[in-house]
């Protein structure tokens, strides 16, 4: 009872001091032109296109491109992280799904995805609704995609190439998100169909309202994302809620109205998720400036770090006190939800900031997991809790200690969560009734290894 009481004085006094300490820091650079750009522009104005901004050009290029490489290398992450909170029986599954999905995300993205993102113009029902125009019109179009400053000018520091394979990195997480969430038991058909539409119409025209100059903007003080807790991970998050809601609970999940763990097969595999994960997402956040500048890409590195560890560390302690016990899974879950919660805001806030956003990410995910767990909804890696509902929270602490207006957030944050799940909900609701979204019992207790893809993961274990 000692340590108990102990535990939860330090667990709140410190989430206390960080929001008392995050106020000294705050709103370090929500205006884009506070981190050194004008700077820049009197260069050129004295230099021309060349000598020190042609470098800067080029070193901020570089840095798209390796930070979209990290980026994709999230993408291993989330495979490693939800084959190891799964049944081994279903591992082959859960990596063909991963592969799949990086594949026809890229494609579909540089098929309609990129200029329906980024409209500029061409709004079908101006900013709420844009499609992509011609098919594969991005990388074609006047050869505005390889003009080395006809893109975008030196301002944006990148090609449209550049611009183009960094944001096709992040399309093709939404999808990734709901595959966690619905494993070990979706008809793999079904869902690659339904992912296949997610990530093609549904995640770039809902994030066209923000970042391709949609209604958003017009807001009150103007909505306010840097890299995506909404406008990736809620939208994610909440689009595997509507999913999982339609599917039901894995089989033997829930018995006689009690909570049977369905436990993964490695939790080595599912701990190297994680720090993929937290590797990748420093070109998550830190490409999202879009540029090699060193105060921004510096804070967003450092914002991003301390979050994480918060998230973490907060999500040990609520575990020990309510769990009884230090639960790893919540330990990785609850550094996830820091990175998602500071993603909104990691160029905004201090360092103090960034903390107590990812500390009370990391309290939140624990008894988020719970809630839903309690309502028997069956998310196997705890997808819907770290993405959805800390993407909201991470949405809202920028209107907290970010600059942005909270009305403002919290529009856009609901807006863009309600959007995924009314899209989910109806499009996997008639593949449901048209094709069925779950595989039949039998298949569930083989494992969908062999009833989908007739291949054990490990074969040399298999009982015979």
């Amino acid at each position: 009872m000692k340590i108990k009481n102990f535990l939860l004085t330090l667990l709140f006094s410190g989430i206390t001091f960080m929001c008392l300490s995050a106020n000294l820091n705050a709103e370090v650079m929500l205006d884009p032109m506070a981190s050194g750009d004008e700077d820049y522009i009197a260069l050129l104005e004295a230099q021309g296109e060349y000598a020190y901004a042609f470098d800067f050009f080029t070193t901020s290029m570089l840095w798209t491109v390796i930070a979209a490489a990290l980026v994709f290398l999230m993408h291993l992450g989330f495979a490693t992280l939800e084959a190891g909170l799964t049944q081994s029986k279903n591992t082959v599954n859960i990596l063909f799904k991963n592969v799949f999905i990086i594949c026809i995300g890229l494609f579909t993205y540089a098929l309609i995805g990129f200029n329906t993102h980024y409209p500029g113009d061409g709004w079908i029902i101006d900013g709420w609704l844009a499609f992509g125009g011609e098919f594969g019109y991005a990388l074609t179009a006047a050869g505005n995609a390889d003009d080395t400053f006809g893109y975008g000018g030196v301002g944006l520091a990148m090609t449209g190439y550049g611009d183009f394979i960094f944001q096709a990195m992040f399309a093709a997480t939404a999808a990734t998100i709901v595959s966690g969430a619905v494993a070990e038991r979706v008809k793999l058909g079904s869902f690659m169909i339904f992912a296949t539409l997610l990530v093609a119409i549904a995640y770039p025209m809902v994030g066209a309202w923000h970042w391709g100059g949609g209604w958003l903007g017009s807001l009150e003080g103007g909505f306010y994302d840097f890299a995506g807790s909404s406008v990736v991970h809620a939208f994610g998050g909440f689009a595997a809620l509507a999913c999982v809601m339609i599917l039901g609970p894995r089989s033997g999940k829930y018995v006689d109205g009690k909570i049977k763990p369905i436990l993964g097969h490695s939790m080595p595999l599912a701990t190297i998720g994680v720090f993929l994960l937290f590797l990748g997402w420093f070109g998550f956040n830190g490409g999202s400036v879009l540029s090699a500048n060193p105060a921004g890409v510096g804070l967003v590195f450092v914002t991003t770090a301390l979050a994480a560890a918060a998230g973490g560390l907060a999500s040990i302690l609520v575990s020990m006190l309510f769990l009884k016990k230090p639960d790893l899974s919540m330990a990785l879950n609850g550094i996830l939800a820091g990175l998602v919660g500071i993603t909104a805001g990691a160029d905004a806030m201090g360092a103090w900031a960034a903390v107590t956003v990812g500390a009370i990410a990391g309290v939140i995910v624990v008894f988020s997991i719970l809630f839903f767990d309690k309502i028997q909804i069956d998310d196997p890696v705890g997808a819907i809790s770290v993405h959805g509902v800390c993407g909201i929270w991470g949405t809202l602490a920028v209107g907290i200690w970010g600059g942005a207006n909270f009305v403002t957030q919290l529009i856009g944050t609901l807006s863009v969560s309600i959007a995924a799940f009314a899209f989910a909900f109806i499009v996997f609701g008639i593949i449901k009734a048209v094709m069925g979204v779950r595989v039949s019992p039998e298949e569930e207790a083989e494992g969908l290894d062999l009833s989908e893809h007739g291949q054990a993961a490990y074969p040399d274990f298999a009982q015979s």
